[in-house]
Formats: C-alpha cells, structure tokens, sequence
C-alpha cells in the first residue's frame, strides 16, 4: 500500500441501506487521519478498518475531519464522532473544516449533548474532559488546513442554491486524492483536477434514473452527476483511478454503473466498497 491511502468509511446515500453507511471517507498518510465527511456510521466503520488491519483509524487518532455539506447523510454522525472517540480515549477535541453554518451545527450539538458530558466526567466513569468537544472552523475555497503530511486545498462545487458545498484536494509526498463531494458535474473540474493520482467522485446510475418520476429526475440532473457526464470528466482529467461513492443504483446493479462509465471512459475505474482501500 502506498503511504498514502484513500479508507472509504461510507459510499451511500440517504437511502437507508445496510451494506453502505452514510458518506464518510479517512485519507490516511501513514498514522496520520484525515476524515472527509461523518455520515452515519462512521465511527462504527473506522472501528471495522481498524480491525481489517488500518490500524491508524484507532479511536484516539479520529483528531481532523473535513465536511463538504451540510446535507444529514454527510453529518448525522457528527455526535458520534465527537463523543465516542472521546470516551474511547482521545486526547485532544475534533477539528473540524466546513463551509458555512459548520459552527452554529456543533453548537447545537454540544449544548445537545452536555448532559452526557457532566455524567461522564463528574460521576463514576473514569473519563476527564481533556479530549471532548469539537472546534469548527467555517471554510471557503483556497488552502484550508496544512501539516508535516499533507496539505488540504477546498474548492467550492454545484449542489444547490443557498449554502456553500465544497471539494477538497490532498496532497502528500506521494499522491494527490481529489474528492469531489456531492456535485453536479463542473466545467472547471478538468483544470482543477487533472492528472491526480485518485479521484473519488459520486455518480448516479443513468439506467436507475430512467426509472425515477419526472420530479426526482429533476432534482438529480440539477444536483448530482450521472454516469455518462462523470465519464466525460474522468476523460477530460485522467486520474491514475478513479473511485465511484455516493452511489445512486436505484435497482441497477454494480457492475451496471461500472459499465456504465466504461462505455464512455476506457482508464481504470472501481465502484467503492465501504471499508475499501485504494
């Protein structure tokens, strides 16, 4: 495995599947973790990378996360990753990167949750207060964040009117991931993208969403990518790999999508399993 790996953690969606948690991702350069997105089930996922032998994704080092959105299959286990790393013994509170409204969310979560709190930390349990809480730092396009590891760039995407929805591109000393959040498709992204190492972008099955009524078929062209769009942006970027998440099937299969992106693109292209390493 290179030193820098991309853990998907969760490639669903808001469709309540049990094989595919909620949108979550740990891009891991050595032992070193960087979450992108808590949907639900991340906390649980890490766990299970950890068992599958990512031993950097232990409790104690979920310290970085990075949202794209504010939609809730991107956050609804933002709780969790506060407080259960926490009382798993990390040291230090969550970071969090994310665009606007990310503060006034943990607000409102930590105030949520500050019962639990107090009984932890003043009753029995033998937990101090040293690692809970998350600090939020509300984002725009540009270099958000930079250490000895790696250097995070977001860049803002198409997902609605009326709040930001970002991007973002890592780049260690040996790979650059571009994770593109959920998106409709961008004429910049060949620019902004091309030639990184590992592109991990959402995509909808054209085949399902002819099945879909007229009022949610409009609602996805405006706000997500399909197959054959997504094909022409890997063709245009040319990503060393490039990973399928966020991945709506509606009845069509895997290896449907796949093929589906390989009548239009001919490089090398894998539909993302949660708990997958690439």
């Amino acid at each position: 495995m290179s030193k820098t790996a991309v853990v998907l953690l969760g490639t669903g969606t808001p469709n309540a599947e049990p094989d595919r948690m909620g949108s979550a991702l740990a891009v891991v350069v050595g032992d070193n973790v960087y979450l992108v997105d808590f949907g639900p089930g991340v906390v649980r996922r890490a766990a299970g990378a950890q068992r599958a032998g990512i031993e950097a994704l232990r409790m104690e080092n979920l310290t970085t996360a990075f949202l794209t959105h504010l939609h809730s299959d991107h956050t609804a286990g933002y709780a969790d990753l506060i407080m259960t790393p926490w009382v798993l013994g990390r040291a230090q509170p969550l970071s969090v990167y994310g665009p606007p409204g990310l503060v006034n969310m943990t607000e409102h979560i930590l105030a949520a949750y500050e019962m639990d709190r107090d009984m932890r930390v003043c009753g029995l349990e033998p937990t101090t207060g040293a690692g809970y809480g998350a600090a939020a730092n509300e984002i725009g396009p540009g270099v958000c964040f930079q250490d000895n590891h790696v250097t995070v760039e977001a860049f803002e995407v198409d997902h609605g009117k009326g709040w930001m929805a970002l991007g973002y591109q890592f780049t260690t000393s040996d790979r650059r991931i571009v994770i593109s959040g959920d998106t409709a498709p961008m004429d910049s992204a060949a620019q902004l993208w091309k030639g990184c190492d590992v592109l991990v972008h959402e995509v909808y099955s054209k085949k399902g969403y002819d099945m879909r009524e007229p009022h949610w078929q409009r609602y996805h062209a405006a706000m997500h990518t399909s197959t054959a769009q997504l094909a022409q942006i890997a063709d245009r970027v040319r990503p060393n790999l490039l990973v399928l998440t966020h991945l709506l099937l509606w009845g069509s299969t895997e290896e449907e999508l796949v093929s589906e992106i390989r009548e239009h693109y001919d490089g090398e292209v894998v539909c993302g399993e949660d708990l997958g390493v690439y």
